[in-house]
């Protein structure tokens, strides 16, 4: 199938996504389902939801399996696909530093029993692994690029930058078609952790003051979320698939400071700062990402930062009722 095909035409195309009821997968879904697919969604619910899937759960096969238990050869051979984006993860890096035992399980085993059994099938198919900035650790140089050195700081980011190296491994040893998408700094509907959702959390809950870890001059590439699931689907669509990776980000950097004082101007709420002065364990400085690569096959972002901060606080009011005071 040609580049400009395959990106262009996703009706009738079998897809699996595991992990499809957590914060990207159920945006990558909702996106493949509009583009004609016929999808199937692999979770347990421990981080996902069935409520993410509202809005497309006539049009989907959902099933409630725990892929660390799932014999992927027997699977696939009852219920074959032609894309797979894995996504079932531990998301977060704290707990892999709490319990890097059971990030190291879900993160790295699981992804190789799949590409084991993908290998023993001789899978004809194309997949896509959900990775992360986290594989860099603390970048070197600004912007970060896919060849820079990857020296991670957290279990989190060693188990996705193993879980990489096979991919890269299989992909070159068994021709198999794989290629993995590191996300920066994801945001968004849906997403119940990590700095913007936390941010909302604690100016919902305290109008006076603010708690930021850090002095605020950590500086992220913000990605919402819409544009990471729509990456995933240019790589599956575009890419050569021989293993690479590809950095998914806005390709703009903003500080959390920055942030904040977004979220504070679009709720109207201004308290005062209070910094904690200290990274927590695992977080680096500076995580800004060159794009070029992703670029070169078609994508580019199409939500802007502070659009995708208002989608995002407009979510956070339909889910928790608060209302803000507004500025006129």
């Amino acid at each position: 199938m040609a580049t400009s095909q395959r990106q262009a035409d996703w009706t009738g195309i079998s897809v699996l996504v595991t992990g499809g009821a957590g914060f990207i997968g159920s945006h990558l879904v909702e996106l493949l389902v509009e583009a004609g697919a016929r999808v199937t969604v692999l979770d347990t619910f421990a981080s996902g939801s069935r409520d993410n899937l509202a809005a497309v759960a006539e049009a989907i096969t959902l099933r409630e399996l725990d892929i660390r238990r799932l014999d992927w050869a027997e699977y696939l051979t009852a219920n074959p696909v032609e894309v797979i984006f894995h996504l079932a993860a531990n998301a977060y890096v704290p707990p892999s530093v709490e319990s890097p035992a059971f990030d190291c399980e879900l993160n790295f085993t699981t992804t190789f029993r799949l590409l084991d059994a993908l290998r023993g099938l001789r899978w004809p198919g194309r997949l896509v692994f959900a990775s992360s900035a986290a594989v860099y650790g603390n970048s070197v140089r600004i912007p970060i690029s896919e060849d820079d050195p990857t020296v991670p700081i957290s279990p989190y980011g060693v188990g996705k930058l193993a879980a990489e190296r096979y991919l890269a491994v299989f992909a070159n040893l068994y021709g198999l078609q794989l290629a993995s998408v590191r996300f920066f700094s994801a945001f968004g509907p849906r997403q119940r952790k990590q700095v913007v959702f936390d941010l909302l959390a604690k100016l919902d809950g305290d109008r006076e003051r603010l708690f930021i870890h850090g002095d605020g001059t950590q500086v992220r590439d913000f990605l919402f979320v819409a544009d990471a699931a729509r990456s995933a689907m240019i790589v599956a669509a575009n890419a050569p698939l021989r293993g690479e990776a590809y950095n998914v980000g806005a390709g703009r950097e903003y500080t959390i400071d920055q942030l904040a004082k977004s979220l504070c101007e679009i709720t109207g709420v201004h308290p005062v700062f209070d910094y904690s002065g200290a990274n927590r364990p695992g977080d680096p400085e500076k995580l800004v990402v060159d794009i070029s690569r992703l670029r070169s096959i078609g994508y580019r972002p199409r939500v802007d930062f502070e659009q995708g901060l208002a989608s995002t606080v407009a979510w956070y009011e339909s889910l928790t009722g608060v209302t803000w005071q507004y500025k006129a």
